[in-house]
């Protein structure tokens, strides 16, 4: 099951639109989600997130998309036609962060079974969402080229580089907590992944007289040696090829850790700023189109996620490290080890927030909140209290532009366990980038790039 789906949820808290008679809205996962009037307390219906794509065959079984009559007027319909994107956006003055749609909207599928929390992508092999990428702009003219991804082998380059590891959303996971865990939140980064292991890699192949006689490649060899690459791909080299037409603007923080890292480790973080040609990393943004005067006021017409960089420059900051041995096996280094490894290297990590443990609950079951203002009924509610106090606001290293959210790790757990918590504005952003076809995260155009190539 993909962690971009819809879930199956039950209304149980409504409130009156401040400024539209026929709309309400409705709170899911501590979300706003304008819904109609017709919407009750109880109802089971299906909520999509932002940052999903509907498929074409969903919305045309429920009439979601635009169309017009043969007059040219409005006919039905409200999602652009080729995207089918859901988005943070303000209706009339209020937020609403999803679609709710009623049960009966998947009835073409066959399936009737359903329980709340249910998570639905694809029912009976009909899709009915998936993580939206936009396809256009794409600012490298070479896409076709195989540039610097991975040579095609029949053996892997590197076998013990791991990919990094997808962070699922917080508020839809709240049960993986437990009291007693311990509790990371640290800043959440709008870059693109980058990653960088001292493993054993390829250096060739040792072929015997019959390997020559049937030509075939002989017995790979490997040896240990640097590589590096994006989230999903191994790089052979920072010229031609990727999203932006070059991955110049790795090279430096990737050869930074050669003669640094030890056997087996690998170290990933996010790369922040803008690319060798003056290009901002994770796009440009007009706030006008956020409709939202304080915001405009408050950071100015344009977000620029600069970190501080300026153009053409950028920064590496870890958030993760391992160690792997020969036989694959992985250890992950605890965060408070990883910043003594990174402090030994000179290298950044993402700024801590906060730092705690998840109470046990008190005589009548509630888990307090530190400041004893607060109770909740279970450990998740209890994290994401904390984490609502760090998500939101100026970035602290980009101060003029808004940060993106909190990342909450549970550290005590044997492997990485770690959950990104975005805020309104951030994603109100993201969704005006995503909508101008503009990629906030390039690798999601470099993973589409290698999938067409």
């Amino acid at each position: 099951m993909s962690q971009h789906c819809g879930y199956v949820v039950k209304i149980e808290e409504l409130h009156p639109h401040s400024n539209a008679d026929r709309l309400q809205i409705a709170t899911i996962f501590s979300q706003s989600i304008i819904v109609g009037l017709n919407t009750k307390i109880g109802d089971i219906g299906i909520f999509f997130p932002t940052d999903l794509q509907l498929s074409e065959e969903y919305c045309r079984e429920n009439d979601l998309v635009r169309r017009r009559d043969e007059s040219g007027a409005p006919a039905g319909g409200y999602l652009d036609p080729d995207k089918r994107n859901i988005r943070a956006m303000k209706l009339r003055g209020e937020r609403s962060e999803g679609l709710f749609m009623p049960l009966d909207s998947v009835a073409y599928t066959g399936e009737t079974k359903f329980s709340v929390g249910d998570a639905i992508d694809i029912l009976n092999g009909h899709e009915i969402c998936r993580k939206y990428i936009p396809r256009g702009r794409n600012k490298n003219p070479n896409s076709g080229k195989a540039g610097n991804k991975s040579r095609k082998t029949s053996v892997p380059l590197a076998p013990l580089f791991a990919e990094h590891v997808d962070t699922e959303q917080l508020v839809y996971n709240l049960n993986d907590f437990k009291a007693g865990d311990q509790i990371e939140i640290t800043l959440k980064m709008h870059g693109t992944s980058g990653r960088t292991g001292y493993l054993p890699k390829l250096k060739g192949y040792k072929r015997s007289f019959l390997d020559k006689v049937l030509r075939r490649p002989g017995t790979p060899i490997y040896d240990w040696g640097y590589v590096t690459g994006t989230r999903r791909v191994v790089l052979n080299d920072f010229e031609e090829g990727g999203y932006y037409g070059s991955n110049a603007f790795r090279e430096p923080h990737a050869k930074f850790f050669e003669g640094k890292l030890w056997k087996g480790e690998e170290i990933y973080g996010e790369i922040v700023g803008f690319t060798d040609s003056g290009t901002p990393i994770m796009g440009e943004v007009s706030n006008k189109k956020t409709q939202d005067k304080e915001f405009v006021k408050k950071y100015g017409p344009t977000t620029v996620f600069s970190y501080g960089c300026e153009p053409p420059n950028s920064k590496f900051y870890v958030y993760r490290m391992t160690m792997v041995n020969e036989d694959g096996e992985v250890v992950e280094y605890t965060p408070d080890f990883m910043r003594y490894r990174c402090a030994q290297m000179g290298v950044e990590t993402v700024p801590v927030l906060w730092r705690g443990y998840i109470p046990d609950p008190n005589e009548n079951g509630f888990y307090v909140s530190p400041d004893g203002k607060q109770e909740f009924t279970s450990p998740g509610e209890w994290v994401q209290y904390i984490a609502e106090q760090y998500y939101d606001g100026p970035d602290p290293i980009g101060l003029n532009h808004i940060r993106e959210g909190v990342v909450v790790r549970i550290v005590n757990r044997p492997k990485f366990c770690a959950y990104k918590f975005k805020n309104w504005y951030f994603k109100c952003v993201e969704g005006i980038l995503k909508n101008d076809a503009i990629a906030p995260d390039i690798e999601e155009s470099q993973e589409i790039l290698d999938e067409e190539s």
